[in-house]
């Protein structure tokens, strides 16, 4: 009996640490440290006012009231967006209140030139550099006509 009662001990114990790691270990969905407030906007992607998120690859810089420092919207793909926020995630008033992300020349990732961190435009995740936030990501719903960017 004292031999059952300590597997058991053992067993609850082991189930607990694996319990904690994946609730509170990773870390991997940690936000980083800005204030980005009430962001709920919506346009409408397919007309000629946005004519750069017409087709896949392209994005357009949004302005949203502050505190956010405006918002990236890239066009994954005929039915998906991504919407990032500008406020650099590591040492965001390095060159300043106002400094902002941009994409780069190429379009495959956006670019703090204050800190020379770096992102991917598809997930918003470190690319390199000496950030180690992700960019804020902002929630997108898109019905095939409009497409709602929110948090």
């Amino acid at each position: 009996m004292k031999q059952r009662t300590n597997f058991l001990s053992r067993l609850f114990l082991a189930a607990l640490v694996v319990c904690f790691f994946f609730i509170g270990g990773c870390g991997k969905d940690e936000q980083p440290p800005i204030d980005v407030g009430y962001v709920n906007l919506t346009i409408y992607p397919n007309s000629t006012e946005y004519i750069q998120l017409n087709s896949p690859g392209g994005y357009l810089y949004l302005y949203a009231e502050p505190p956010s420092r405006g918002i990236i919207a890239y066009r994954l793909s005929s039915n998906e967006f991504k919407a990032y926020e500008r406020t650099p995630t590591y040492k965001k008033d390095s060159c300043g209140i106002y400094n902002r992300v941009i994409v780069d020349e190429s379009g495959f990732f956006i670019i703090d030139t204050c800190t020379n961190s770096k992102w991917l435009i598809i997930d918003g995740t470190v690319y390199e550099g000496p950030a180690k936030y992700a960019l804020y990501p902002y929630k997108t719903f898109y019905d095939g006509y409009t497409l709602r960017i929110y948090n």
